[in-house]
Order: structure tokens, then C-alpha cells, then sequence
């Protein structure tokens, strides 16, 4: 299943491709954390236990395997403290699963369902339990999300998250199918048969827009790179540049 939505940023969509049926979230869920943390009046610079162990969405508690992993650096500072601004920065930049965890338990889960519903998602979005919370997801709770409602998350967000989103390293995806050097506030999210980005691009000669595309289905290996679902993407992305001159919005933002 492959879904997308595309609008000028902050305008109506002008396009909408199975855009409300649910995928599973994967990382993309970690911008719902991102605005949490950002909006949970936390400092910056406050100190949070580096642990392994969490809180379970179904009772009980999960830990995170590092091989599963993709930033290793957090995992250094295990049994030690880190600043939770440094924290959301890994979660993003790096995609770090042991972050997105240890920052979702500092602000609770409450003020990331709260992030979706002040983006106005509709219901089959959300992320009610860890990203390795497989027991949660064993007993059917489970982190959805549509294209639409990325495209909804996106734009509710704020200067300062969209800043953090700019420092994605995972250049794939969407970011793959744009001119080198080409401005975007972008998360992806991918695992064995899923392959997911969404990215507000500002192109240096036309107003910018936001671009969310979902792939279910074989084409996804769940690799970094060298995944034909990856590369999908980045032609898509392509695609939308190439019209880029032709999608109403206005010039600034």
C-alpha cells in the first residue's frame, strides 16, 4: 500500500493518495516525542538517567535491544546521566530508539497523544507505547499513522522542532530525490516491509511544501540503504520537485 499527501506548507492539500489509511508508525513517531519535549517546558539542560528499562503500554516493562538500534551514542552513557535536549536531538538526527524512550518517559505519554490531537489527527493516528514495546504490541496497542495526519503533524509544529528536523542525517527517502543542498525539516521511518518519510522542503525558487509519503508492503527491506522502497521514495520526491513551480502557496513562510 502506498500512500501520500502532498500541500503547499500550511495550505490545504492538493494531493491526497490513500492518504487516511493507517500504516504502522515507525519512526516517524519520534516528531510526535520531538514537540512533547519541546512543549513540556522541560530545560533543555536537565539531566536524565540513562536506563534501560520502561514502562510497558500493557503492564510491565520493556528494554531495547542495541543491535536494533541505529545511534549507537546514547548507549555509551548508559548507568550515566544525559541532558534531555541532547537527548531529542539523537532521537531525530540519528533516529535513536533508546532516546525516543528515555524522552517519552521524561515528559509521560500523555503529551504525545496531546501532540497529535492538537495537530488535529484523526484516530488512526497516534503512539501510544514505545517504539520496542513488543508487548504492548502483542496485546494490540500499537503506534499508527496516516499520510494525512504527517502532514497535519507537520505543520502544527513549531520554528524550534522544525529546526531540529533539519539535522536528519538519514539523507534517504525524500531527501534522496532532491537537489544536493536542498533545505528540508524531514523524519523517516523504516523496518521489514515499511518505509516511511515526511519532510517540509523549501526550494530556493518556489514557496515551500510538505510531502508525506507511507509505503507498506515487499519492495521494503527495512534497510538504511539499498532498499527499492527507499528508492520509490526518492522518486516521488523527484516527481513533486520537478512540479514544484506549479503548487499554490505562498511565497515565504
Amino acid at each position: 500500500m502506498l500512500s501520500l499527501a502532498l500541500a503547499p506548507w500550511r495550505r490545504p492539500p492538493v494531493l491526497l493518495r490513500n492518504a487516511d489509511v493507517p500504516h504502522y508508525a515507525a519512526s516517524t513517531m519520534k516528531v510526535a516525542v520531538l514537540a512533547a519535549v519541546h512543549r513540556s517546558g522541560l530545560a533543555p539542560d536537565r539531566e536524565i538517567p540513562v536506563v534501560n528499562r520502561f514502562r510497558s503500554a500493557a503492564g510491565g516493562t520493556y528494554a531495547h535491544d542495541p543491535a536494533q538500534d541505529s545511534d549507537p551514542a546514547p548507549w555509551e552513557l548508559l548507568g550515566r546521566t544525559a541532558p534531555l535536549g541532547w537527548l531529542a536531538a539523537r532521537m531525530v538526527s540519528h533516529s535513536s530508539n533508546l532516546a525516543t524512550s528515555l524522552c517519552t518517559a521524561a515528559v509521560g505519554p500523555e503529551a504525545v497523544a496531546e501532540v497529535w490531537r492538537r495537530a488535529g489527527a484523526s484516530a488512526a493516528s497516534g503512539s501510544p507505547r514505545g517504539i520496542e514495546d513488543a508487548a504492548a504490541r502483542a496485546a494490540g496497542i500499537d503506534n499508527t499513522v496516516t499520510a494525512h495526519d504527517l502532514l497535519r503533524l507537520l505543520a502544527s509544529l513549531e520554528p524550534a522542532v522544525l529546526a531540529r528536523l533539519e539535522d536528519n542525517a538519514h539523507a534517504v527517502d525524500l531527501a534522496a530525490g532532491l537537489p544536493p543542498g536542498t533545505r528540508l525539516a524531514s523524519k523517516n521511518g523504516w523496518v521489514d516491509g515499511v518505509r516511511h518519510s515526511a519532510a517540509v522542503v523549501r526550494p530556493p525558487d518556489a514557496p515551500p511544501y510538505v510531502l508525506a509519503v507511507c509505503y507498506t508492503g515487499p519492495l521494503a527491506n527495512g534497510q538504511d540503504t539499498g532498499d527499492p522502497a527507499a528508492r520509490l521514495l526518492a522518486r516521488l520526491s523527484a516527481r513533486v520537485w520537478d512540479h514544484r513551480h506549479r503548487l499554490a502557496g505562498p511565497a515565504g513562510s
